[in-house]
């Protein structure tokens, strides 16, 4: 299949063709789980959000007037599923007093610090962060997602990684010990 404008597989998904539909799902996927994993920072749970978020997406998409927003009414849609997942878990924990599933002989090593450095972050740094190193996307692809302009992303992307560098400073990293994404 050669590269369809966003607009033009909407539209077709729209009118019920599933290979349409089946191509959006391929190209934003990935992207999905990303922006899912940047909330619950658990990789199953992630691809399950992102497979609900298309599943209601596949369900509204007759709602959407923008076909041009697609991907950013997917990206929230991926966002509210994954902030219920959250809450879930959460509730799980309150009511058995431990988190489900978590290894008990986590080593506190330099890879656990990072990544506690990327969850300490608001929702807004985290994002892009995960979604330029966790999923690869250019500037431009995670504009898109995010619905915001890539100059926007080279903000968050720099005002994430200069409180990544004094998290990790605080925590004891030398610059040897780490480089800022």
């Amino acid at each position: 299949m050669t590269e369809q404008s966003e607009e033009l597989l909407v539209g077709a998904a729209q009118d019920g063709h599933l290979d349409s539909f089946a191509a959006l799902y391929e190209r934003y996927y990935n992207s999905m789980v990303a922006l899912a994993y940047s909330v619950l920072a658990d990789r199953h749970l992630s691809e399950d959000a992102a497979q609900q978020a298309f599943v209601i997406a596949c369900r509204d998409l007759p709602k959407l007037k923008s076909k041009d927003r697609f991907v950013i009414w997917l990206a929230g849609i991926c966002r509210n599923v994954a902030r219920q997942m959250r809450r879930s878990r959460a509730r799980l924990v309150s009511l058995n007093g431990k988190p489900p599933d978590r290894d008990q002989n986590n080593k506190d090593n330099h890879a656990d610090t990072v990544r506690r450095a990327v969850w300490n972050l608001r929702a807004t740094e985290r994002e892009p962060i995960v979604l330029r190193y966790y999923n690869g996307l250019s500037y431009e692809g995670i504009a898109a997602v995010l619905g915001i302009s890539a100059q926007a992303v080279h903000g968050r992307l720099t005002r994430a990684k200069r409180k990544i560098a004094k998290y990790l400073k605080r925590e004891g990293f030398t610059g040897g010990d780490y480089e800022t994404p």
